[in-house]
């Protein structure tokens, strides 16, 4: 008990504060927080801006400059801002992370603020050794003015100032740069960032006497027609992007508070390949590299847009994943695929020349979207056995849509096909199988169905009995030489007749090879599981064309031996007809029946 008594009659630990390692901070912002050392400028500009914003909340006839002088290695840069108290200096600049946009009066002006994190002024140290911060404050004009000095090292003063010092309210903050970081604060490069950054900002910001501003933004203006629009839009593109582009796409979302465009690719883009857009944000550009603005299959568009509603990561460089961005994302997709309608119905021509370079993109949105699929019928362009066309005019042409899954498979099958009138379309390319079978929930009463062998088969002419049982020594010696590599040899007749031999097969015959040569290199173990999912999948199938000089001359051979290599010419060459990958054991046959050919010949000369 006088133990519990002791104990409870302890006094609490006394707090401890926190000691920044000021030089800590700054490497970890400059190497891991920020991308590059140049978003010193965006806070500073963001810094001006948000003073500037802040007493207009309570002035609104207050000036609103910002100017920016470099020279000599410093920088100074000066705002018609709200300013600070010495007590504010206190409160804020000398406590890491707070901001002072939290503090009373201003809270009220926050959602037009570009910041919503109080690093400030820490980022400058990236590329200055000391910072010194001029202020007067607006809200208190007979407070004297206060300076604030800061050093690399973690040490600052604080003074009041004379009057005279500082005459108007506003801030100013000089920089002096660091070891090796003068080129950041040199007048060029300060004049690039801040037109890069500050291009868009509302109010007068310049660098020396140059204006930084170019208002209002290129999809805001006037212009005498739509032609000259497209070309100033173009001439925008090529500044920004470097490309000039097929077509312009205006972003005008009101509800999320943006505006923008859409600059169409000019060539094709793998949809792989992460699209990255320009994002301002209230005017400052938070990014160059925003991925996650549009949905994936917009990847054929670059955009530049500002907007006043999406929140920055705590970089500010790129943009936070929430319900908003999720909203806007689709607003902008949906404004996208509604200009790909409207260019459906009404321009042709120019959905053509965008089609024939970006349908890939198109087509990723059209096995999503009926409504899409069923506007773009007409022009989504397929390679079928007809040669190019769209779905909805091959489905007029045939009663059944046969497709395959692969390129290899048409690539088999095509020549054949055609000849027998089978209507065929290469599902193989990315995303085709997928709209092919889509095709009856758009154009009711179309008939879809996947090509095989039995079915390719069905269509090419059978051979005389009489004739059939003719060669079935043929035949058999044929079939039994190619056994062993799971392939059945049939005569058939068909068209072309330039072509001797058909390889046919399907995804369940080439799974069924794969794992037989699986089980063939198992140890016993997995061997004996392997054996146990052979099932009655159909085999690959050698069918040989009665109709061809070629295969009536092989099919009177009486050698067995020559019969089978000559079969085996026959499988390898069908095999690299049809483009198909070869296994290690169809290598070793064409080898085979090449030598065995060889031989054959030069033993018929020897005999003369």
């Amino acid at each position: 008990m006088d133990s519990q008594t002791s104990q409870s009659s302890q006094a609490p630990p006394s707090p401890h504060t926190f000691q920044v390692d000021l030089r800590g901070l700054v490497d970890l912002l400059s190497h891991h927080l920020y991308s590059s050392p140049k978003v010193y400028l965006r806070e500073l500009l963001q810094n001006a801006v948000d003073a500037i914003t802040a007493r207009r909340a309570e002035q609104p006839d207050a000036p609103a400059r910002v100017r920016l002088y470099a020279e000599g290695g410093a920088l100074r840069v000066e705002d018609t801002g709200i300013g600070l108290t010495e007590a504010d200096v206190h409160a804020l600049l000398a406590t890491i992370g707070r901001s002072s946009k939290r503090s009373d009066g201003i809270q009220e002006a926050r959602a037009d603020f570009l910041g919503q994190f109080g690093i400030g002024l820490l980022a400058c140290f990236v590329v200055a050794e000391r910072i010194r911060v001029v202020s007067r404050s607006a809200r208190t004009p007979d407070a004297a003015p206060v300076e604030w000095t800061a050093s690399d090292d973690g040490s600052y003063t604080v003074r009041t100032l004379p009057q005279e010092a500082r005459p108007e309210p506003g801030t100013t903050v000089h920089l002096v740069a660091r070891a090796g970081a003068g080129e950041w604060l040199s007048a060029d490069r300060v004049l690039a960032l801040a037109r890069d950054f500050g291009a868009l900002l509302p109010y007068d910001v310049r660098v020396g006497e140059e204006a930084v501003t170019d208002l209002p933004a290129p999809w805001d203006r006037a212009y005498a027609s739509p032609a000259d629009r497209r070309v100033a839009l173009a001439r925008h593109c090529h500044e920004r992007f470097g490309f000039t582009p097929l077509d312009s796409i205006e972003l005008d979302v009101p509800l999320a508070g943006i505006r923008g465009v859409a600059y169409v690719l000019p060539s094709a883009v793998s949809p792989a390949r992460r699209a990255t857009h320009r994002v301002h944000l209230k005017g400052m550009l938070l990014t160059e590299r925003a991925e996650q603005l549009l949905p994936d299959w917009a990847f054929f568009v670059r955009c530049v847009l500002d907007t006043d509603s999406l929140r920055p990561t705590a970089s500010r460089e790129a943009l936070y994943e929430d319900e908003t961005l999720a909203a806007v994302r689709e607003a902008l997709g949906e404004r996208i695929r509604s200009w790909l309608t409207a260019l459906a119905a009404g321009d042709p021509q120019r959905l053509s020349a965008f089609l024939a370079v970006h349908h890939l993109g198109v087509k990723s949105l059209a096995r999503h979207d009926p409504e899409m699929l069923r506007t773009m019928l007409p022009w989504l362009p397929f390679e079928t056995t007809d040669g190019q066309l769209s779905l909805e005019e091959f489905a007029r042409r045939h009663p059944v849509v046969h497709f395959t899954r692969s390129v290899e498979e048409f690539r088999q099958v095509a020549p054949i096909a055609s000849a027998q009138g089978v209507g065929v379309v290469n599902g193989g390319y990315t995303y085709d199988s997928e709209l092919v079978e889509a095709l009856p929930s758009v154009r009711p009463g179309t008939v879809v169905a996947e090509l095989d062998a039995d079915t390719v088969t069905a269509h090419l002419d059978g051979v005389d009995g009489a004739e059939e049982l003719a060669l079935a020594g043929f035949l058999a010696a044929a079939r039994a030489r190619l056994d062993p590599l799971g392939c059945d040899v049939v005569l058939r007749a068909f068209h072309p007749l330039s072509v001797p031999a058909l390889h046919l097969d399907n995804r369940a015959a080439r799974h069924e090879q794969a794992r037989a040569a699986a089980e063939e290199q198992a140890d016993d173990l997995w061997a004996g599981i392997l054996g146990s999912l052979r099932g009655s999948t159909p085999r690959a199938r050698l069918v040989l064309n009665h109709l061809n000089p070629l295969i009536r001359r092989i099919s009177s051979l009486s050698d067995p031996e020559l019969i089978g290599t000559a079969t085996e010419s026959l499988y390898g060459q069908a095999l690299l007809m049809a483009q198909r990958p070869l296994r290690p054991a169809d290598t070793a046959l064409l080898n085979r029946a090449f030598i065995g050919l060889l031989e054959w010949a030069t033993h018929g000369e020897d005999g003369h």
